[in-house]
């Protein structure tokens, strides 16, 4: 993303970051019973005048924790493992006792599917109510190892288990994939298992994807995991599974919200330009961007670059309106919440530094550097190292300017790691850990997905 440099540090800082927050926030009414909060926030309440101005406008949805476990949506999951050679020994058997714990943590009224692939897939257990979870926790147990990696198959098998009661049902619906290795045997590119994840996310199938050890493609699982709004984990101590499926049943077990549009309207002379870290469309002054479910006691957001027309001193405007509809995951019921947001013009910096929201800043910080790391990691890809290290520094660099002007402590804490991992790339490129600990990153910061801590 290219930012424009303006002459002032004030509006440096603007140009660069596209996306200093604010101290205020306009948040849409709602009871206390709507499990969704809106707000509409902007990098700064205060632009300079007479001036185009880069501005980031952040959509948040604050999402209520449900106050009793026993108020959640039923669950209908399908656990789609890895059984292909590679997975031998401790790795299989982790992925045994990982499984287990995700049954043990399911209510007896949830709906289970047990799915394995190697060279073909096959469904142990057909989706199904959980009951006493002998049955599962016998065809868990007796998990055995052979053949290649059908990932693919095994993910269209685990969706057809989950689709077997999606009809008039109030599920939240999943597909958690384990896999160890290459997909070796039918799609096996990022792009294929990408557009399978969209087509499964419009009917409301989220995929979350588990790398286990160095031999996965990281690219196909977190693609696989963004395009179906699911999370992504990158294991590489087998021991670690139980804790990772614990973490992911969580979020699981805690769905407030789902079928999630966001649709943000723009004034005349507000221009949308693109959303930082999600992929949402804009069409001329509107927005708008779609997420599969939301979590309780989570934000998720939305930052969006906007270019504003030069304005004088004194003159106030709205700069963004937002609408949600969503469906209440525990009532059933659909909802919408609207809220918008004005912001000043002043021909004082320091009534423009004043107005900047460190939270909104951070955001943008951390998405920012996550974009920059992708970008890196393909030119790395490509034999280009030294250009890799170039990118990662220059947004440290960037970053390190806005947090000393806007004495954000946050922002800095961000950037710090970034000049040194910039110069170990320039030299030595990336290990492949490295590599799949940077798409994960990039991957969790872009979902907004919560720590792996259950």
């Amino acid at each position: 993303m290219k930012h424009h440099l303006l002459l002032s540090a004030v509006a440096l800082i603007g140009a660069m970051s596209l996306a200093l927050p604010v101290k205020t926030t306009a948040a849409a009414k709602a009871s206390a019973a709507d499990p969704v909060r809106l707000r509409v926030d902007v990098d700064r309440t205060v632009l300079p005048s007479e001036t185009t101005e880069k501005a980031i406008v952040k959509i948040g949805l604050d999402c209520v924790r449900l106050p009793r476990r026993d108020l959640r949506p039923p669950v209908n999951l399908a656990l789609v493992i890895d059984r292909s050679g590679s997975m031998a020994g401790d790795k299989i058997a982790k992925a045994r006792e990982a499984a287990l714990e995700a049954v043990r943590r399911l209510g007896p009224d949830d709906i289970v599917a047990l799915v394995v692939y190697d060279t073909g897939v096959q469904t142990l257990v057909p989706a199904q109510r959980v009951g006493d979870g002998r049955r599962l926790e016998k065809a868990i147990r007796g998990i055995e190892v052979a053949g290649n990696t059908a990932l693919h198959g095994g993910v269209v098998r685990g969706a057809a288990e989950v689709r077997r009661h999606m009809e008039g049902a109030n599920y939240v619906n999943r597909v958690i994939l384990l896999s160890d290795g290459l997909a070796n045997v039918g799609p096996s590119s990022p792009e294929e298992l990408g557009r399978l994840g969209a087509s499964l996310v419009r009917e409301g199938i989220s995929v979350t994807t588990v790398g286990l050890g160095l031999g996965f493609n990281e690219d196909l699982m977190t693609r696989l995991a963004q395009r179906s709004d699911g999370n992504t984990y990158f294991v590489e101590n087998s021991a670690d599974l139980p804790r990772i499926f614990a973490a992911e049943l969580g979020d699981v077990l805690n769905v407030v919200a789902r079928r999630v549009v966001i649709e943000i309207e723009f004034p005349a002379g507000v221009r949308p330009l693109n959303f930082v870290g999600r992929d949402g469309t804009i069409r001329g002054q509107r927005a708008e961007l779609t997420l599969n479910q939301l979590y309780g006691g989570q934000e998720k957001f939305a930052l969006i670059e906007v270019e504003v027309a030069p304005s004088k001193a004194g003159v106030e405007i709205e700069i963004a309106r937002a609408r949600v509809n969503y469906e209440d995951a525990v009532n059933q019921r659909s909802a919408t919440l609207t809220a918008q947001r004005n912001v000043q013009f002043s021909a004082s910096q320091t009534a423009v530094v004043k107005s900047a929201d460190h939270k909104v800043q951070a955001d943008w910080a951390a998405n920012t550097l996550a974009l920059a790391k992708d970008e890196a990691v393909a030119l790395v890809d490509a034999n280009r190292r030294a250009e890799a290290g170039a990118v990662l520094r220059q947004r440290a660099d960037q970053l390190k300017v806005m947090s000393e002007v806007y004495k954000n402590s946050a922002v800095a804490e961000i950037a710090a790691p970034a000049p040194a991992a910039a110069d170990k790339m320039a030299r030595e490129g990336l290990g492949n850990a490295e590599r799949k600990i940077y798409r994960a990153e990039s991957s969790q910061i872009r979902n907004q997905q919560a720590t792996t801590q259950p």
